[in-house]
């Protein structure tokens, strides 16, 4: 295949993303402070933003036979850097106190995010393997980064472990895909499929089975959630929201292209476990949050149960399906993110699991108001109420649900919805209540922070009112996807 300026366009986002990795690496290197590395990833991401309505006019664009640069792949490509662009604020935040030592986050942040985005892009499983492997890989030393903590060194062994698993799972499913078809890309795989009778092919369904395990685990849904409230727990808050975000929507992003090429959806087999999958992490990670007395556990077993609400859009399937999902996971970025910058900025670096139990939020709203607020906002919408996107975009859900008869998933969406709201009123109940005990320190980068917090709100509540402006959006990127 010819490479030429059509290609060179297409690419765009991802080479700029890559150049400013290279650059910020640069500075991180000869200079002691971590301005001149966050102000190129910033530049670098908004950039590659500013790039994708250009690169929409050439597509859709076969780019050799790895990657597909779509309007599907576009609409996640700009989720993924403007969540990037949000988390890398809140990180300079989180440890702004300590500038000099973490130069080093904003090259890893942006590795991670090029390899979500040739995941979203992906259409072969040369570049569905890379991609995941290097997302991972960053976040490999993103998770373990505060190495004075033991939590956080442990927090990167158990990532480190399961995703080693994971990516061999996945590898292992590829390769008996590919010896059953001969060939790796997506869509010969589904042609080859709907040409022949597999109803029966034991060999396929091992291999598309183990593929789904192998993203399971980067999805963390039951069974393959038991590194989550760990993980989440001892990776510093940004890190922790760019793993619930990025990491699961790049996933997520790259699965549905599959499963829509190959036309699994069409296997009931496949189709039963992925809704007995949803069911018991939508009820699992609900019950289990309500044991925890740790926000960031409390918010880890929350994302558990979110991936399960997606679970049942992406099961839905068609048009209705698909942009359910956009929708949710463009609610569910906003939310965590916005949830997590919170517990950042009340924590801080290098703090004790002290300042993350629930007790060490009671008084909030008497102390810091501000935070209070704008963490009563993302938890109400994590729970679903009206006039936030997550009202919107579970009502998407149960659509997509209810169009399709998926009535098991839906019962338990509606369940765990009743079962989550009590979670996330009792962390709201703590910050409310008069309490004595110390206030939350300051953060120590009130500025960035609170930018990026006081946006997402504001986005929170405009989206959830007036939803129409992105919906509109979902339906020019996602017309005839998955259809």
């Amino acid at each position: 295949m010819s490479f030429g300026q059509a290609e060179l366009i297409a690419l765009l986002p991802l080479i700029v993303v890559a150049a400013a990795a290279v650059l910020a690496l640069l500075l991180a290197a000869f200079q002691a402070h971590a301005r001149g590395a966050l102000a190129v990833a910033l530049l670098g991401l908004a950039a590659a933003c500013a790039l994708l309505p250009l690169v929409a006019k050439v597509g859709p664009h076969q780019v050799t036979p790895i990657l597909i640069i779509d309007r599907y792949a576009l609409f996640f490509m700009g989720l993924i850097f403007a969540a990037t662009f949000a988390i890398a604020l809140l990180c300079y935040g989180y440890f702004g106190r300590r500038e000099s030592e973490h130069r080093s986050v904003y090259v890893l942040l942006l590795l991670a995010a090029l390899g979500g985005a040739v995941l979203a892009a992906s259409s072969h499983f040369a570049s569905f393997f890379l991609g995941l492997e290097l997302l991972s890989v960053a976040l490999f030393a993103l998770i373990a980064y505060e190495r004075d903590t033991q939590r956080g060194i442990e927090a990167g062994i158990k990532y480190l472990v399961l995703a080693g698993l994971s990516s061999s799972l996945l590898a292992f499913g590829m390769a008996l895909v590919y010896a059953r078809f001969g060939t790796m890309r997506f869509a010969e795989i589904g042609a080859l499929v709907s040409a022949g009778n597999y109803a029966r092919d034991v060999e396929l369904y091992a291999g598309i089975g183990l593929i789904v395990v192998g993203i399971g685990f980067k999805l963390a849904v039951v069974p393959f959630h038991m590194w989550t409230p760990d993980v989440y727990e001892g990776a510093p808050a940004p890190v922790a929201a760019f793993i619930a975000t990025v990491s699961k929507g790049a996933a997520l992003a790259v699965l549905l292209r599959y499963f829509v090429d190959v036309g699994a959806h069409r296997a009931a087999a496949l189709t039963a476990a992925l809704a007995a999958i949803a069911v018991a992490s939508i009820l699992a990670g609900n019950l289990l949050a309500l044991l925890q007395d740790n926000v960031k556990r409390i918010l880890a077993y929350s994302s558990i149960s979110q991936l399960g609400y997606l679970l049942v859009a992406f099961l839905a399937a068609g048009t209705l399906g698909t942009e359910a999902i956009a929708y949710y996971l463009a609610a569910y970025f906003v939310t965590m993110i916005g949830a997590f910058g919170v517990v950042g900025a009340v924590s801080g670096p290098g703090e004790d699991r002290a300042s993350e139990a629930l007790g060490h939020y009671g008084g909030l709203f008497w102390t810091r108001p501000w935070l209070a607020g704008v963490f009563t906002a993302m938890l109400l919408s994590l729970a679903g109420i009206p006039l936030t996107m997550g009202f919107v975009a579970k009502f998407y859900v149960v659509a997509a649900g209810v169009d399709a008869g998926l009535w098991a998933p839906v019962i338990a969406l509606v369940v765990g919805s009743v079962i989550g709201l009590f979670y996330y009123l009792r962390i709201i109940a703590v910050m409310c209540a008069p309490s004595a005990a110390a206030p939350a320190r300051a953060p120590s980068g009130a500025i960035e922070s609170g930018i990026v917090l006081a946006s997402l709100t504001v986005l929170l509540v405009v989206l959830g009112v007036y939803p129409t402006a992105l919906i509109r959006i979902l339906h020019g990127a996602l017309a005839g996807f998955g259809g």
